[in-house]
């Protein structure tokens, strides 16, 4: 009787404690969201979101993105062009899509990791994926990225849920996700042999009762969907050259890109407390399918992009690119740590995970951290602060490689893809359109320049990024006609920047 008393006395007590750890957990989660996600929202776009904004203002047919197939076919303008409508033109209307499709893939992922990981293994799963600068970057960023990785993850949920349960409900949502995934961006494809190596894996270690059959016609209804995907993708590849942006990667920017220390401090961390506390270790093993679809989703993402960029010499290697791999580094920090961590203990050590994410994540030095290093809206302030003429000439340098000859010309009719920015943070003062970087033509047109229009001004501006405004800066210093011009440096502001050039005191007398 007694030992039924005090059982019955636990049990409040243990309900309790659930409770509390629970509401730590939304706490801890809610206060990273909001400091990672929210709060950057309203910061200056950066220069590929404003591509965005002209997409969703000019529509994906307009004439100047031919240049740029890449960037106008995708199925992710529908959000951002629907949150225009519902919020005006802003860079929170913009960014908000991508809050919202991130927070259904930290669901999606919390789901997974639940599955095949351990049924406690969600919560932890997604501080991790927190502790990862690119997940939070997507989050509140105005590009397709954040929908990739949730369709990414609604696939891949919807793959496993079939393969476990055999219901072709989850079949056709699983085709679904994968035939709208690569329409979303071309440079999600390592994302397939992520799916196709997890089924494969469970056929051969006989861990599903679907049939060889069965999931090759899921698979190949898969493959009959993207057809016109991959001929656009073969199309554009004849051109990849004209679209790199980054030299070919290093073993050090490979190894970089794997998030090594994020396992690495998970799974040390979780060994050092087992230790310490003399946890008893898990019994349950991790299936061979849940380690191929975990141990996939990590390492295949940057593993192919890397080999792509070596056997085609077009480097595509570049960060956000690599973002769709990114929840796999989570999931397999859960699984390394899901080796120590007791039943009991995975809420208690997900809320630790979620503070120490919030202290060393959260550049509290900072009251409002920006969504990216790029100011141009700032740029365009200290501009209008100078309240320049309409005729002012202001020299445009193009923050798009696509501007070379013989696509870009002086003549370059706005608004137009090249310049996508300019209207966005519009400036007064005209504008003088220069390509992406200097070549003969541009600076035959920047000497034209120099000996007819800009004389003509009592001062002039260059406006743009800040390794071409510098260039541009040094190269009217060295002119003859500019001799006696003051440039002025009004930045940095991030990546961006402004100099204006000013007539001397002397010129200025001799003009009047």
């Amino acid at each position: 009787m007694t030992a039924s008393c005090a059982a019955q006395a636990e049990r409040p007590a243990l309900h309790s404690t659930k409770r509390i750890e629970l509401i730590l957990l939304w706490v801890v989660l809610t206060a990273c969201i909001v400091r990672f996600w929210i709060l950057p929202l309203t910061s200056s776009l950066w220069i590929d979101e404003m591509v965005t904004v002209f997409v969703v203002q000019h529509g994906s047919g307009d004439a100047s993105l031919a240049v740029a197939p890449q960037v106008r076919d995708s199925a992710y303008y529908a959000l951002p062009k629907l949150s225009q409508k519902i919020f005006g033109p802003s860079e929170l209307a913009y960014r908000i899509p991508s809050v919202l499709v991130m927070l259904a893939a930290m669901w999606l992922i919390a789901l997974l990791a639940s599955r095949i990981i351990h049924p406690r293994a969600g919560w932890f799963t997604v501080f991790a994926c927190l502790a990862l600068p690119g997940i939070n970057f997507q989050a509140d960023d105005a590009r397709p990225y954040a929908f990739g990785t949730c369709i990414a993850a609604a696939g891949a949920y919807c793959l496993v849920r079939w393969l476990d349960t055999a219901r072709w409900r989850d079949a056709a949502l699983f085709v679904l996700c994968a035939a709208l995934l690569w329409r979303i961006h071309l440079i999600f494809w390592p994302f397939y042999i992520v799916l196709a190596l997890y089924a494969a894996v469970r056929l051969a270690a006989g861990e599903t009762n679907v049939s060889w059959g069965r999931v090759a016609a899921v698979f190949g209804a898969v493959a009959v969907a993207l057809l016109p995907v991959l001929w656009d993708a073969v199309n554009l590849f004849r051109n990849a050259g004209a679209h790199v942006i980054v030299p070919l990667p290093n073993i050090r920017e490979l190894k970089r890109s794997l998030q090594l220390n994020l396992p690495l401090f998970c799974g040390g961390i979780a060994l050092l407390l087992g230790l310490a506390f003399r946890w008893r270790r898990p019994g349950k093993r991790t299936s061979w399918g849940s380690l191929a679809l975990i141990l996939g989703w990590w390492l295949v993402p940057p593993l192919a992009l890397f080999g792509f960029s070596y056997l085609t010499g077009d480097s595509v290697f570049i960060a956000r690119y690599l973002y769709i791999g990114l929840a796999g580094a989570a999931l397999t920090a859960a699984w390394v740590s899901s080796m120590v961590i007791p039943d009991e203990r995975w809420r208690q050590l997900s809320i630790v995970l979620g503070v120490v994410v919030l202290a060393m994540f959260g550049h509290w030095r900072i009251a409002s951290p920006p969504h990216n290093k790029s100011g141009w809206r700032m740029a365009a302030a200290q501009i209008d602060a100078l309240q320049l003429s309409p005729g002012t000439p202001v020299i445009c340098p193009s923050p798009f490689i696509e501007a070379r000859p013989p696509v870009w010309r002086p003549d370059y009719r706005l608004p137009g893809f090249l310049y996508a920015h300019l209207p966005v943070y519009a400036i007064a003062g005209h504008p003088y359109l220069f390509p992406f970087e200097p070549s003969p033509q541009a600076k035959a047109y920047a000497a034209e320049l120099s000996q007819t229009v800009l004389p003509k001004s009592d001062r002039f501006l260059i406006y743009g990024g800040d390794r071409n405004v510098l260039f541009w800066r040094d190269w009217f210093s060295s002119q003859p006609e500019l001799a006696d011009w003051n440039p002025r440096r009004l930045g940095p502001f991030g990546d961006v920047d402004v100099v204006v050039f000013q007539k001397t005191n002397a010129d200025l007398r001799a003009a009047h």
